[in-house]
Order: C-alpha cells, then structure tokens, then sequence
C-alpha cells in the first residue's frame, strides 16, 4: 500500500496524457476516440477514489506526497548541499483532495456529454480535453511553484484552442479573449515566483510557507508580488471585474469544456497561493476584495435575469456564485473557508449537471435563445425533472448541496465579518432563485412554443443518463451528509489560524497565526 500510496498522484497525472497519446495515434473513425477518452477518464476517476479511501484527515502536511529533484539550477546537488532548484513535488491535503476527485469525476461527465455534440476532429478534441485533464490534476497537486506555474500554464492552450476549433458562433475571437484575459496576467505571476526564488532559494510551497512568515522583506515589494498573484487568480475566478472574457466563453465553448473553463482553477489558487503564502498582504487587501465581491454578488445575479440567452444566463450567474466563494475566502473566518472549499465543490457538480442540460437542449433545438422555447417538459419530461433537480441545487434549497456552502460563507461573513455585507450578500439567494425558476419556466413550462411543437426530438440517451444520475444523486448526498466532505476540508494545510477579536470601536479584526491544520486553530 505504501508503494500505491506514493504512485498515486503520478499515475493520475500519467494516465489521461498517455490517454491524449493513444488517441493521437489512432485512426479517426467512428467513435474510436471517444470509448478511448471514457475508457481513459473512467480509469483516472477510478485512480482519484483512492485519494480519499485512504486519506487520513487530520494528520499534519500533505499526504500522498513526491518530492523529487528534478532541475539543480545551482549544482547544490553535486555540493551536497541542501536543494536549490525545480522539484517534482507533488501532494494533496484536505483542499486539493476533492478537487483532484471532482476533476476526475467531470473527465467521464465530459466525454459523454460530447459524445454525439463533437461530429468533427474527434481525435484533437478526446486528445487535447485529455491534456487538460492532466494540466488541472498537475494544478491542484504541484507544490513546487514553477511546476504548479508550468501546469497553470498547460491549463490555457487546450482552452483556447478548442474554444477556437468549437465555437457555435464566433469561437476564434472568444478564445483569443480568453487567451489574453487570461496569459496578460500569468507574466507578472512569473515575475513574482521568480522573485521568491531570487530572495528565498526555493520554490518549495512548504519551505516558501515558514520563510515568508518570519522574513523581514520590504513591504512594498511582498504587496506588489501578491498582488501579482491575485490578479493572475482573481481573472480566472473570474472576480468582479475581470469577468470579461467569460460571457463570450460559456457561449461558444464545448460543454465538456464549460465545466471547468472558470472557477475551480482561480479559487484554490487563491486559497493555496495567495492566502497561503502572503496572508498578511492579504488582509490587508480582504476589505477590497469584500467589496468587489458583494458587487459581484449582485450585478452577476442582475445581469443574469435579464439575459436572453441560457449560455450567458449563466455565465453571470456563475460571476455571482464564485463572487460568493470568494467573499467567503477573503472574511477570513473558518466558517467562511470550509464554506468556501465546499461551495467550489458544489458549483462543479451543479454547473457539470447544468451544462450537459443545456447542452441537451443546444444539440436538439439548436439555438439558445430562451424565448424561443416553452412548454418543453411535454417532449423531454426526463430532461425537465434533471433540470429542476439542479436548479434547486443551484438556488440553494436546503437538504440539496448548494445550500450547505452558502449557509456556511453568509453566517461566517455575518458573524466574523460585517452584518451589512452580510445581508447585501444574502439576495444572491433571492436572486438566484428567482433567476433558476425563471429559467426552467421559460423553457420547459407554459404554452409549448412552435419550436417545441414543430421539432420531433428524443429524450435523454443512455450517454446522457449515465452522465446526469451521479451528479444528481451527489446533489442529495452532499447536502444531507456534508461532513464526510467537510471532515478533510478543515484540515487542510493552510498557514492560518484566523481570530477574530471584538473592537468597541468597530468591525472584528483579523489576527493571523502560523499553523499547520484547522484543528490546531480551533
């Protein structure tokens, strides 16, 4: 088990990569690349799910661990000395853990959800999604920077390319926003990993941890090497106002990609990295980023009961949503943090649900203008009941999983926070709802609209149904039994113990302590 227990990680990284191969290799014929890419997504997902059967929460550091040197950028290793250069430094805690999970439950989601939307170039898609599913395991799992730097990077070309290669209308210019929204950012992130190396010898997350808290570099220089951090972050959420690009990308994207385009990636990032290594800068940036994050909240739930197109609909629901997470991040409450890490996990299997839906209602109707549907629930009543199952989710109806995470980041921002933010954030669970219901109404419910009537579709296939039964079942299970979630997640290993002190004279006021795992917190 030992052997297994440090392979793991490195077998899930192998695995789709040298899925992406195999596929490249094959002829591109009939649904050949596809049954390669389910078989290969099935396999990684299996390799996830011994991550937490043998997890063991609350023991210190990160588990399943590799930390190999890879590149001497001093001869330190010819020295004897202690390792100066590019590890293959590879863990999981209780923050990445489910992520990696959640990443290799959407591998399979993904391929079925494309497997009769993609008609063209099987073999680049089922390759290049495969190198993005390495690229995101390699994000959540690399503790050597400029290795987590090398796959943040990897993370954006198979994006773009396929947004390009894919789009319903106008995918080359979509993607070479999301490009530059998204690349501009990452030079100043290498900038700042770079100086780290310069001042502190390492790229270690581990070592750069305990030196950066006891060092007595300029303050002026440790602000602007966060702040490079948080940019590079906070596009990829995306936060409010860097959400540009994403409109543009839920519409042309394919769904298998839509999935994980924002959110996941920018978020634990932010936790790991940003927070983690700079958490005095970050306190001290927490009350812009609250403010922006309430804006958030608010205009992306405007915006997204206005639009007119499904796609867009919920790509501003989504800036709403990640505006939340992040609110619940920077209020630097324990409750808010679990909140958080929970609420990423849930927004992954609702919005997974959500675009093999709307990726149902695309390949049959072939258009996603809202009104141009009505009275749908008479010719897809299987469709229709998924849908409301994860629009429930998504409005946070309780025993369902979204409303674990919200009830988690609103009463830790109440409590710990602002009472004022706090309930401006709280319509978000208004707005939500009546955008989601707005929704399934206009689409599946009322008069059947002539579109409906004049097009003789099926149901759910079989692909279909295979996709959409585990999300909606994790739905019910997350949200009745969230501690079997929760009980890892608060043992992440962050660099904080975050109290609260009362001031007669104003809001809490954050003190913040070097520790290695919630529980020592509380």
């Amino acid at each position: 088990m030992d052997a297994i227990n440090n392979s793991i990680l490195t077998w899930i990284l192998l695995v789709p990569i040298a899925g992406a191969i195999l596929i490249a290799l094959l002829p591109d014929r009939g649904k050949l690349a596809a049954w390669v890419g389910l078989i290969t997504t099935l396999l990684t997902f299996g390799l996830t799910l011994h991550l937490p059967a043998h997890f063991i929460p609350g023991q210190p550091g990160f588990q399943f661990e590799v930390n190999r040197p890879w590149i001497d950028l001093n001869g330190s290793a010819e020295a004897g000395a202690h390792f100066s250069g590019i590890a293959y430094h590879v863990g999981v805690d209780g923050l990445s853990m489910w992520l990696v999970v959640l990443s290799g439950l959407l591998g399979p989601v993904g391929v079925l959800a494309s497997w009769n939307a993609i008609k063209e170039r099987k073999k680049v898609f089922y390759s290049l999604f495969m190198v993005q599913q390495t690229a995101m395991f390699g994000v959540f799992i690399a503790l050597d920077l400029m290795v987590y730097y090398g796959f943040w990077e990897l993370t954006l070309v198979p994006m773009a390319v396929l947004i390009a290669m894919y789009g319903r209308k106008n995918g080359p210019a979509a993607a070479t926003k999301f490009f530059l929204f998204t690349f501009i950012p990452s030079a100043p992130l290498l900038v700042a990993i770079l100086w780290l190396y310069v001042k502190t010898g390492t790229f270690s997350f581990t070592d750069l941890r305990v030196i950066l808290a006891s060092s007595t570099y300029s303050g002026t220089a440790m602000f602007w090497v966060a702040l490079a951090f948080l940019v590079a972050f906070a596009v990829k959420v995306p936060v409010f106002p860097l959400h540009g690009w994403l409109a543009d990308s839920f519409s042309e994207a394919p769904v298998a990609l839509s999935m994980v385009i924002a959110g996941k990636l920018g978020l634990y990032s932010m936790i790991r990295f940003h927070v983690g290594l700079f958490p005095t800068q970050a306190k001290a940036m927490a009350p812009t980023l609250i403010a922006l994050t309430v804006i958030g909240v608010i205009y992306g739930a405007c915006l997204a009961l206005v639009q007119r197109d499904f796609w867009k609909l919920i790509a501003f629901a989504t800036v709403s949503h990640f505006s939340l997470i992040t609110l619940g991040v920077y209020g630097f409450t324990l409750a808010g943090r679990d909140g958080a890490v929970f609420q990423t996990l849930n927004e992954g299997v609702i919005e997974g649900a959500l675009f093999v839906l709307l990726g149902v209602l695309d390949t049959r109707y072939h258009t996603s203008q809202i009104a141009s549907y009505g009275g749908v629930a008479a010719r897809l009543p299987r469709t229709a009941t998924f849908f409301v199952i994860t629009g429930l989710a998504m409005a946070g109806l309780p025993l369902m999983n979204g409303f674990v995470g919200e009830f988690l980041i609103l009463s830790g921002t109440f409590t710990g926070v602002s009472k004022g933010w706090a309930i401006v954030a709280t319509l978000t669970v208004i707005l939500g709802a009546a955008y989601v219901l707005s929704l399934v109404q206009r689409i599946f419910y009322g008069p059947e609209s002539p579109l409906a009537a004049a097009e003789p579709v099926l149901d759910l296939h079989i692909h279909e149904w295979v996709a959409l039964v585990p999300l909606a079942v994790l739905m019910l299970v997350m949200g009745v039994q969230p501690n079997k979630w929760l009980n890892a997640i608060e043992h992440f290993e962050g660099p904080l113990t975050i109290q609260q002190p009362l001031t007669p004279s104003g809001p809490p006021t954050a003190r913040i302590v070097l520790t290695s795992t919630a529980a020592e917190a509380k």
